[in-house]
């Protein structure tokens, strides 16, 4: 069966964790706090965009175009710690949103984009995820998986597949790019200064909480050469070279920059990619873990989007993103993570 919700060796992980954290955690006193609070932030990695079923359910007055689902790591991880509470229940409050940029995060009202039953003349602009999630002093955890946006990594993706498709080296064009556009070493630099300042922003909202921050998994093959260049199901017409440079020049630093940050801060790093080689968007489809350019989608979602249409081949317009299977491994990553910082508490 394709995609599961999650994985035997995950699930035995997931319930000697809460076996031992129920051990260790005092049950407490009637009356004693009703409840942990997480709050999730992020991307379309945290929010899952096709995977599951839409939260808010479509038709929902409450849709706000940030394509949350019910099968993206955050819900994922909710049921397990439903199921599994560490010592108390754990409430979240989950405000990912597609498409957010890590100034999203905590500086700038961000416009969604979701081509998922927009209403007429667009989605309105929503508030800052910190602002959104009620941050303050009564919060637990906070968990954030963000970044690729602030690159922006879809954009470079996309400029690759043209110069690609053209004979072009996009490795060439973001380390020495046009005059008046930044270079990759300049745009990660810049993602390191917002994420700093993100970080800073949090700690001052929720002073109390342990802060977890969340990789990206690895999307791209080890090897450029693994995938079947033109198939839209993988990575289309990108370069062997530009996938290989995609991956060591530009994903795997920016884990590198999100993990230093955070260390700098004394919060936790979650790698997510160190678990998911092997399981990239040029796999097998019953290997993959992220689906690619056109890929396996809930019903609801879009063939097309822009100028790409998927129907084609019989896909929807996934973009690279992470399926259940990707959701499923960073959820029992994310929620290891959540119950040994609870032990702390």
């Amino acid at each position: 069966m394709r995609h599961p919700a999650s994985r035997p060796r995950a699930r035995a992980l997931a319930v000697g964790l809460a076996l031992a954290a129920s051990a260790l955690l005092p049950s407490g006193p009637a009356g004693a706090a009703d409840s942990y609070e997480w709050a999730a932030l992020g991307d379309s990695y945290t929010a899952g965009g096709f995977v599951g079923e839409p939260r808010p359910p479509l038709g929902d007055a409450s849709r706000d175009g940030c394509d949350r689902t019910s099968d993206a790591y955050p819900g994922v991880v909710e049921r397990e710690l439903d199921e599994f509470p560490p010592g108390r229940p754990v409430h979240l409050t989950d405000v990912s949103c597609g498409n957010a940029t890590v100034r999203d995060i905590a500086t700038t009202r961000q416009t969604p984009v979701s081509p998922v039953q927009p209403p007429e003349g667009g989605w309105p602009t929503v508030d800052t995820q910190i602002k959104r999630a009620g941050l303050g002093s009564a919060t637990d955890i906070v968990t954030i998986g963000v970044g690729g946006n602030s690159l922006p990594f879809n954009d470079m993706l996309t400029k690759c597949l043209a110069l690609g498709t053209a004979g072009k080296s996009c490795q060439e064009h973001y380390t020495h790019p046009p005059a008046g556009e930044e270079s990759i070493q300049e745009r990660l630099e810049r993602v390191q200064d917002e994420y700093v300042e993100m970080l800073s922003t949090v700690h001052d909202a929720a002073p109390n909480a342990k802060v977890i921050t969340v990789g990206y998994p690895a999307v791209l093959p080890e090897e450029g050469s693994a995938c079947d260049r033109g198939a839209l199901t993988e990575l289309g017409a990108v370069r062997p070279a530009d996938v290989d440079w995609l991956r060591d020049g530009v994903l795997r630093q920016l884990n590198t920059t999100i993990q230093r940050v955070t260390e700098f801060f004394g919060d936790r790093y979650v790698d997510v990619y160190s678990s998911s080689v092997g399981h990239d968007a040029c796999q097998p489809a019953e290997v993959k873990w992220v689906e690619g350019i056109c890929g396996d989608a809930g019903n609801y979602w879009p063939a097309k989007v822009g100028a790409l249409d998927c129907a084609v081949v019989g896909k929807r317009a996934t973009l690279v993103h992470p399926n259940a299977d990707g959701h499923a491994d960073t959820a029992a990553h994310v929620e290891r993570a959540i119950r040994i910082a609870l032990l702390d508490r």
